[in-house]
């Protein structure tokens, strides 16, 4: 029986295969585990950052052509949030294909419905050309490529972690949190080529399409790196072991639900500042600015790269003071920023690259320790289940509807009033920190 369940849980043949393809002498080294990961997280956000930098610059006018720039805009990230909704509903359903089926087949079909979805949008007709129906099209695929993320969670950060040496969790918890600013910088610089190459009615027409066929070809590659990594060893023993078998939510959350609720808050200012320096600013900068978006994807191509050295530095320093002290740092800083950064957004070229660099340097601290703060809380038995939960539960209570509040508080009260809901993140963040020592030394007692 136990034979059995192994063999679904990993998926056999798929990763057998994969690991004769890729791997020398059937073993992979723990440096691949890293790449792998990284390729994997990478190609999530390249597919995320594609969608959110079309919502500014091509949704708008292209679906939304009857309303004004601003509404227009609006009425994209409400689309743009309905991904974060269908996300929990497509991790119920993954979860269950993990359990019957195996990982390497949840993690095909989960990729491959990403991948699709996200290609499809490359097809995606106009409102000229059928009306309301593009609308309705692109929130289907939205939705589509939501729902699949919930199945993109494939327990290789929690290997990656529970390998680590103790006084190295830090430096290995960072790493799958490198895919952000790498899809961001990759993103940007294809959008940015094809704005500076083509007039603005080709990109209009059908420039734009392109990163969509990119992201497809992106999630091939990832798909076949992360099949040979559930395959090896250390991953068929955790899996033995129960560290990485999916287990019920029902049960997780019926004797678990409290470190669920603080795992997901935990990391609200780092997922709200997230949103605040890559997506919002654009968006604001697009609508007042009357300039070309090239020069602010510049200044976000620069952004991303100072964000990949801070979430590298996170890994450092939180192996020095801790990850919780850490993330309770970035939550204060984070703080701090809010009541004065915004409106820098309104200063001009130097307010605009003030704002980013520093933003990126808090969100790269703060996001590089932000994944499974409170994992550790989890046994064994619910381990795999609650990190992927508490991921969806955070990303969907501290992000989703960012950009779309953001937008809709800069537009009626001011930029003021970004900063005073990016603070309102780093007192979640606070208090979820807190709650979490004060029982974590109930239970210790």
């Amino acid at each position: 029986m136990a034979a059995r369940t192994l063999e679904a849980g990993n998926s056999a043949p798929l990763g057998r295969d994969a690991r004769l393809i890729n791997a020398r002498n059937h073993r992979v080294r723990p440096g691949e585990i890293a790449v792998g990961v990284i390729i994997g997280r990478s190609s999530e956000f390249f597919d995320f950052f594609v969608y959110a930098i079309a919502s500014v610059l091509v949704f708008p006018s292209l679906i939304f052509p009857y309303v004004d720039a601003l509404t227009g805009t609006l009425y994209s990230f409400a689309v743009f949030a309905l991904a974060f909704i269908a996300r929990p509903f497509g991790a119920l359903l993954f979860m269950w294909l993990d359990r019957k089926h195996g990982r390497g087949v949840k993690l095909t079909v989960a990729m491959f419905l990403l991948g699709g979805s996200t290609a499809a949008m490359a097809f995606l007709p106009g409102y000229a050309q059928i009306g309301s129906g593009a609308a309705v099209l692109l929130a289907l695929f939205r939705m589509g490529q939501g729902f699949a993320l919930g199945g993109t969670w494939d327990g290789l950060p929690a290997l990656l972690s529970l390998n680590a040496p103790p006084e190295r969790r830090g430096w290995f918890a960072m790493i799958p949190q490198l895919g952000a600013p790498v899809g961001l910088f990759v993103a940007t610089a294809v959008f940015a080529f094809l704005l500076t190459t083509l007039t603005t009615a080709d990109f209009l027409e059908w420039g734009w399409r392109y990163p969509f066929f990119v992201a497809f070809v992106i999630n091939v590659v990832a798909l076949f790196a992360r099949l040979r990594l559930i395959s090896t060893p250390a991953f068929q023993e955790l899996f033995e072991s129960r560290e990485l078998q999916p287990s019920s939510v029902s049960e997780l959350f019926r004797n678990h639900g409290k470190v669920v609720l603080l795992g997901a808050f935990a990391p609200l200012a780092s997922f709200a500042l997230f949103h605040l320096v890559t997506v919002f600013p654009l968006s604001w900068f697009v609508l007042t600015s009357g300039e070309p978006p090239v020069r602010f994807l510049t200044i976000e191509m620069v952004g991303a790269a100072v964000g990949l050295v801070a979430v590298a530095l996170s890994g450092i320093l939180a192996d020095r003071i801790g990850r919780r002290k850490l993330l309770g740092i970035s939550a204060v800083l984070i703080g701090a920023f809010s009541l004065f950064a915004p409106r820098l957004l309104g200063q001009g070229a130097d307010g605009e690259w003030i704002y980013m660099i520093l933003g990126f340097v808090l969100l790269g601290l703060s996001f590089g320790q932000s994944s499974g703060a409170v994992n550790d809380r989890f046994p064994p038995r619910h381990r795999y289940t609650g990190a992927g939960t508490t991921a969806t539960a955070a990303w969907f209570i501290g992000a989703g509807f960012a950009p779309l509040a953001a937008l809709l508080l800069a537009s009626n009260f001011g930029l003021i009033a970004v900063g005073i809901y990016l603070l309102s993140g780093a007192l979640c963040t606070l208090g979820a920190l807190a709650l979490n020592r004060e029982w974590g030394s109930r239970v210790a007692g």
